[in-house]
């Protein structure tokens, strides 16, 4: 048989084969199983993990030729600078070894937190077992929101109904009965339903797809622009280094020495570093997120989560507590009625497809003796009938929205137990639901049928939901607010309580949109429909994800708060896609952020932490390309001139290495607090302005040292290397204090660590002269006299270009 037609097998079959049966395996057969399949997942065995990130660290071509170089020259009697060289190098690489793999096991563990889990029946009794323990054998209970874990077939199920869309493209549900597959990734989106499990892991049909799709989450702006600028950088550093070699070649200089020099020069301009400084300032990002209660998922978003300035949200537990309870259960005249809370009850305590909270609230509240009551079947809720209906022999009983529910309603049973036609009463029902939803009260129908069929059911009367506000939301919104992030409510809710939530939070609810308005609508009219518009009523699940994305043509970074699978159309659709640990598994696979808690006052911390991680992640793109172009700059310009290279490549390497080490610190700085209020957003045309402005900032304190060097020392070739050696290392660290911050230096207090290693590194420095192998001699106490007063004067200046560098609004 094909790998891909297990269910051409009967159950029966299957269990044989899978040596397994209704009670599902015992934990031992589990336990015994997963040594044989592996993880339900679908990355590869991790094996070797830690040598391919380490060698990983080595895979850039500079880095590459350079050690082919340093080889070369090591066999060509340079033994001594090429174990230099080496030696430099692997440190950089255990540099930045050590700090992704903290970054990358701080993520494991964060994704620990959020694990899905799945229903598993293991010795007759139902388990909630973590996704990637699930086996072949083993038996799954699946209901409505949950997602498939992997290749299974039905076994039995009442009204299932699964989304394909991810596999065959189809948005429309597929009915789902006994012996019929289930695919791994596919979403139960109404019913019950149990299964065994047939194929796991990167064997199931949606493994087969990923392996020869490779599919990739799309890049965020910010990789994009990484990219874009790594580009750029490596088109210069070619140029340069090529003009540096054969200028060398041409005055006659060893062409191997020359060659070493352009590499070192061409690893100095280059900021190897920046993945894994990308990667320790998003895991120390997301480790803090994950402090204040919001866990990342994928580590990319926390910048899209820096610059989000919409977010949009159902009110349901974002702006309300979210703790629905039931207000009261009254007959169509309004009054309270026993028959009508009676089948309420009865309509909550059987249905099984749909756990929600309305029926949550319904058996906390009511109470009723269920002995002589049997379900015969059901018809469980979906999003198009807004119905939910419980069947017991002839009698069927339904609840739901109430058009919904009147439009299959033909009579109406009013307390004396009379029965009229429902269609003189129409407008006074809909007049008494209109003015319940206008006082804040979600309000659902119910109605009793004499057959299996939801048609012509007589109306018995209204349940009556209240959410309240939370307490603190108006100041929460109002945080966010300042923090330049707009609340937009997106809701299913009937829009006079849309209104009336928006109202008692302050939000200009100006032309409240509804569904109906959307709905027959182009994309190009609804984006214009929805600007200046915060709050969106009785929105379908397809509509929310339209909504979301003519936000986003509209030039908003929009994030979509959302933990249900009605949600999942706005989470693919949103910028920043965030979840609810206690949300459907469909909505906190989908998320790249899940909140441990659905609160605003969550979510805004969460805004802010992202914003310092990506502040801090921009300051060493700052720091470390302006530094390591001026250095650039300065060396090319000083090796045409001077009779000597005017350092050695071990030294430009040493100086690369020494200058990074404070940068690895970068992610624990201090940000300002100007920085947090609002968005913080990539710009390349701005980052290159920086380099240019602040590298020649840079080479020009660089030339004057040189000056000082030949004219006033008259030094010669060991000398001069090891003054400019000095000097680039101190000026480029303690300079640090001034390009991290847009204040004025005094100002802005860096990070406690940070501080530690500029200080560390710059005296450090002072002592590398006297290390014999690295060519190095004693430096008279003139120089460094000199280098106190360049180091001085060259802050103050960079001081002074901050001033006209930096719009007055944000300096």
């Amino acid at each position: 048989m094909k790998r891909n037609e297990f269910w051409k097998e009967s159950v029966e079959e299957l269990y044989e084969r899978l040596k397994s049966r209704p009670e599902g395996l015992s934990q031992q057969e589990a336990e015994d199983r997963l040594k044989i399949y592996g993880f339900n997942s679908q990355k590869p065995p991790q094996r070797f993990r830690q040598a391919i990130l380490f060698f990983s660290q080595f895979k850039s071509p500079l880095i590459l030729l350079l050690i082919g170089a340093a080889t070369l020259s090591f066999f060509l009697g340079g033994r001594s600078d090429s174990s230099i060289i080496f030696t430099i190098v692997i440190l950089s690489g255990l540099l930045g070894f050590f700090q992704e793999r903290g970054a990358v096991n701080a993520l494991e563990k964060l994704m620990q937190m959020v694990q899905i889990k799945v229903t598993i029946v293991r010795e007759g009794t139902e388990n909630d077992v973590p996704l990637k323990n699930v086996v072949p054998g083993d038996i799954a209970v699946l209901r409505a929101g949950d997602m498939v874990p992997a290749d299974c077939v039905m076994i039995d199920g009442k009204s299932c109904f699964a989304n394909e869309a991810m596999m065959s493209g189809e948005s429309i549900p597929v009915e789902k009965k006994s012996g019929s597959p289930l695919f791994m990734g596919t979403v139960i989106s109404s019913g019950v339903a149990s299964a065994i499990v047939v194929i796991t892991g990167r064997n199931t049909e949606y493994g087969h797809i990923a392996e020869t799709t490779r599919f990739k989450p799309p890049k965020t702006a910010f990789e994009i622009g990484v990219k874009k600028f790594g580009y750029f950088l490596l088109i210069v550093t070619l140029v340069l280094v090529a003009t540096i070699f054969i200028f060398n070649i041409w005055i006659h200089r060893p062409w191997l020495e020359s060659f070493l020099f352009s590499l070192a020069l061409a690893v100095g301009l280059t900021p190897q570093l920046l993945p894994a400084i990308i990667s320790v300032n998003l895991s120390h990002g997301a480790r803090k997120m994950a402090q204040k209660r919001v866990v990342v998922k994928r580590l990319a978003s926390i910048e899209n989560f820096g610059q989000m300035n919409i977010l949009c949200a159902d009110k349901t537990g974002t702006v309300t507590v979210g703790k629905i309870e039931l207000d009261r259960v009254v007959n169509p005249d309004g009054g309270e009625s026993e028959k009508a809370a009676l089948y309420a009850f009865l309509n909550a305590k059987f249905q099984t497809a749909f756990t929600n909270p309305l029926d949550q609230a319904i058996l906390e509240k009511l109470s009723f003796e269920t002995a002589d009551w049997q379900m015969t079947d059901e018809i469980p809720y979906d999003f198009e009938r807004k119905r939910l209906s419980v069947i017991f022999g002839h009698l069927l009983i339904a609840k739901g929205a109430v058009p919904q529910i009147l439009e299959v309603c033909n009579r109406v049973e009013w307390p004396d137990g009379a029965i009229t036609s429902i269609d003189e009463h129409k407008e006074r029902l809909q007049k008494y639901f209109e003015e319940q939803s206008e006082a804040g009260f979600r309000t659902i129908a119910l109605a009793y049928g004499e057959d299996s069929r939801e048609e012509n059911l007589i109306l018995l009367g209204f349940l009556h939901f209240f959410d309240p506000l939370k307490p603190d939301i108006i100041s929460a919104i109002e945080e966010l607010k300042k923090k330049g992030v707009h609340l937009k409510i997106i809701t299913g809710d009937h829009h006079s309580v849309a209104q009336h939530v928006a109202s008692a939070i302050g939000l200009n609810h100006t032309h409240l949109v509804t569904g109906s308005e959307i709905e027959n609508i182009t994309d190009a009219e609804l984006q214009k429909l929805v600007k200046g518009k915060n709050v969106f009523a009785e929105i379908n699940p397809e509509d929310k994800g339209r909504i979301v994305l003519a936000l986003r043509k509209n030039g908003n970074v929009v994030g979509y708060l959302g933990d249900g699978i009605n949600d999942v159309s706005a989470l693919h659709s949103a910028d920043v896609s965030i979840s609810v640990d206690t949300g459907a598994d469909v909505a906190k696979e989908t998320a790249d952020i899940v909140l441990l808690e659905k609160d605003l006052s969550v979510l805004r911390a969460g805004v802010e932490e992202g914003r310092l991680t990506f502040a801090n992640t921009l300051k060493y793109v700052y720091m470390a390309t302006s530094a390591n172009f001026g250095n650039m700059f300065s060396m090319a310009g000083a090796s045409l001139f001077l009779p000597f290279l005017p350092l050695l490549p071990k030294q430009v390497l040493l100086v690369n290495f020494l200058t990074d080490i404070p940068e690895m610190a970068i992610a624990t700085d201090r940000v300002d607090p100007d920085i947090v209020h609002r968005p913080v957003k990539w710009d390349f045309h701005f980052i290159l302005k920086f380099m240019l402005v602040f590298g020649l900032i840079s080479s020009i304190f660089d030339y004057l040292t040189f000056g000082v060097l030949v004219y006033f020392l008259k030094a010669d070739e060991t000398l001069f290397q090891t003054g400019w050696f000095v000097e680039s290392v101190i000026s480029a660290t303690i300079v640090a204090f001034a390009i991290r911050t847009r204040h004025i230096l005094f100002h802005s207090r860096p990070g406690k660590l940070l501080a530690i290693c500029i200080f560390s590194v710059a005296i450090g420095t002072l002592f590398i002269p006297y290390i014999p192998f690295l060519n190095f001699v004693p430096l008279p106490p003139l120089f460094y006299a000199t280098l106190a007063i360049i180091i001085v004067l060259y802050i103050f200046t960079v001081e002074i270009a901050k001033r006209f560098f930096y719009p007055k609004s944000a300096a």
